[in-house]
This record gives C-alpha cells, structure tokens and sequence, in this order.
C-alpha cells in the first residue's frame, strides 16, 4: 500500500564541516582527489542516514556532490567556459560573476549518473534527484554565443533528458527540476518555458517534479520577497499552463510565505509537493505548524496527491537546525496522517 503524505525534502541539506565551509552557497571544496570522492560518498551517506532518523519517505543525496545546484551541472558541459566571467543579474535580484557560453553546449559524459548509482544501492526508499531547469540554467551564465534565451534553453533542455534518462535508468524514482526562475520570467514561463522543460522530461517513464520556489534564505531573497506586497501571486501566472503540462509534480513553497493557499486550487489533478517548512529561518516548526500548513493544502490538494516537503533547500541552515526541521516535517505528517485516517 502506498504511504499517504509521503514526505521529502526540496533538495540541498547542509554539509559536514570536513567538506564545505558551513552555512554557505558555493563553498569550496576542503578535499581533493581521491579524498574529496571519498568525502563527498561519506557525506551522502550521513545526509541520507539524517533524512531516515528523521523519517522522511522519499530520499536523495541532499546534494552532498555539488557545490552548486546549477553551476556543477554547467561544469560538465562542452560550450561554456569558466575561466571567462561576466557579471549579469541573476533572477533580477543580485549581481553574480558567471561563466559565459562561447560555443555549442553540449554533454560528453553523464554528471551525476554515478552519484545516482551510489545513492541507489544505499537505500530501498524512493529517491529523488534533483536537476536545474532549463531556464534557470540560462539565468546563470553570460551568452555570447546563441544570442537568444529560448535558443540556448532548448539545447539545455536536450542536455537534460539526456542525462535524465540515464538516472532514471539507474534506479531514480522522481526526477526533480529546479525553476526558481519560474517565479521571475512569466512571460518566457508561458511562451516557452514550460515547453523546454517538458523538452527535458520527454521520454520519462519515471515521476518528474518541476521546484519553483521563493529561492534560498540568503539576503538578496529575502530582502526581495520584501518588495512582493502582502500577496505573493506569482504562481498565479503560470499554474493554468503547468497544470495542463505533463509535469508530475509540482513543488512550491507554503510556509511563511505571502503565497495565497487557494492559488493551489488551479493545479488540480496534479501532485503537490507542500513546502511546509520555511528554510530563511533557523526558527524550528513545530509539528503542530506543519500539520496546519498541511490542512490548510488539504483543502486545495486531494490527499493522495499531497507530498509534505520544505520550502527550498537548506545548505544556508546550520546542520542541527535542518536536522530538527525535518523531525518536524515528519511529526507534523504524522499528526495529519492520523487525522486522515480516522
């Protein structure tokens, strides 16, 4: 019998000390070579062992083998050269050195297949992966070479099916894609965002998620989610068209957002990832917070469709606080499971 509410987490989890500096975005790496392979398992391993403790049903690698959710993706390709930075703005929010596109992208290898693999023989749990989107890809690069937004995001969505296929062939069971640009780019959402990304999952037998959060805790969010107003409706613009998209799931954030929770409404018939755990704050939800931004999806998300979740990735979050989070999530799950099945 399938589990009512499964839960999981949106992605990222912070890492050991031993690995990355803590508490921070793009930290670098503390080992190298054959150590840093062997840190980087030895993290997964102690990621998902805190994500069982804390009992949460559909796993992954907390992200433990990247620096970064979109930029050791784009590492791996062919086409986009490092050494050459510009500064652009990324999501309209904050300036960042990013490396430009100076000729055709393309993969030769697969990025994170054997990560998958690792992560597979680890567990009998489901596992999610999580890959960015195509248009929060081109969001994080200069292009000197296409020219053209919608251009390079089709060759990126090729890139990504191609690697998505190979993890779903390695056993992962949701494959995840992270839009965040999702809540910026309406018009592009609509013209041909959601069309590039159903470009990424084509061929997919596995479940596939699309993660259109309200980003990181990091200042330059949060000092924008400031400017939102007491509503925040950008989903607004896009959930008709991803509800008739062949999209799986959807992931959003409900926690400590200005988000109107009827907006969850225009996406019926498809599965919700809940985000019911605020990650800008190192404030621990109580089981019983959970549990009420649950009912109150409930009201909008039949249950067999409803998958309880965090926000956004946690890396920013000292690893106590992201611990105790998701004890929370799970608590506050269970508090709702009961209630359902009375």
């Amino acid at each position: 019998m399938k589990k009512l509410l499964p839960t999981s987490t949106a992605g990222s989890l912070p890492k050991p000390s031993w690995l990355a500096e803590p508490e921070t975005l793009w930290s670098p790496w503390k080992l190298q070579d054959e150590a840093l392979i062997e840190g980087k398992q030895d993290a997964l391993r102690v990621s998902l062992q805190e994500q069982q403790l804390a009992g949460i049903d559909i796993v992954s690698d907390g992200e433990q083998t990247r620096q970064h959710f979109v930029t050791t993706f784009i590492e791996h390709l062919n086409g986009v050269d490092f050494e050459n930075r510009k500064t652009v703005r990324i999501r309209n929010r904050y300036d960042a050195n990013v490396p430009t596109v100076t000729g055709d992208v393309s993969r030769q290898n697969s990025v994170f297949v054997e990560d998958a693999k690792f992560l597979r023989q680890q567990t009998k749990q489901p596992i999610k992966w999580a890959l960015p989107g195509p248009m929060t890809m081109i969001d994080t690069l200069y292009d000197d070479h296409y020219r053209s937004r919608e251009k390079l995001a089709w060759e990126f969505a090729k890139i990504l099916n191609q690697e998505a296929k190979e993890l779903e062939a390695a056993g992962v069971d949701i494959i995840q894609f992270d839009e965040p640009a999702f809540n910026v780019f309406f018009d592009e959402v609509n013209d041909w965002g959601i069309a590039t990304l159903e470009r990424a999952i084509e061929g997919l037998k596995c479940e596939t998620a699309v993660h259109i959060c309200y980003g990181y805790g990091i200042k330059a969010n949060t000092d924008w989610k400031k400017t939102l107003g007491t509503e925040w409706r950008q989903y607004e613009e896009i959930f008709p068209k991803l509800q008739k998209s062949n999209i799986d799931i959807i992931s959003l954030e409900c926690h400590n957002s200005r988000v109107p929770i009827e907006l969850l409404g225009l996406l019926r018939g498809k599965k919700v990832m809940v985000g019911a755990i605020d990650v800008a704050t190192n404030t621990i939800e109580t089981p019983e917070e959970v549990a009420d931004t649950l009912r109150k999806a409930l009201q909008f998300v039949d249950a067999d469709k409803l998958y309880p979740c965090t926000n956004c990735g946690m890396t920013p979050l000292p690893r106590a606080v992201a611990r105790a989070k998701l004890h929370a999530l799970s608590a506050g799950t269970d508090i709702v499971r009961k209630e359902l099945s009375v």
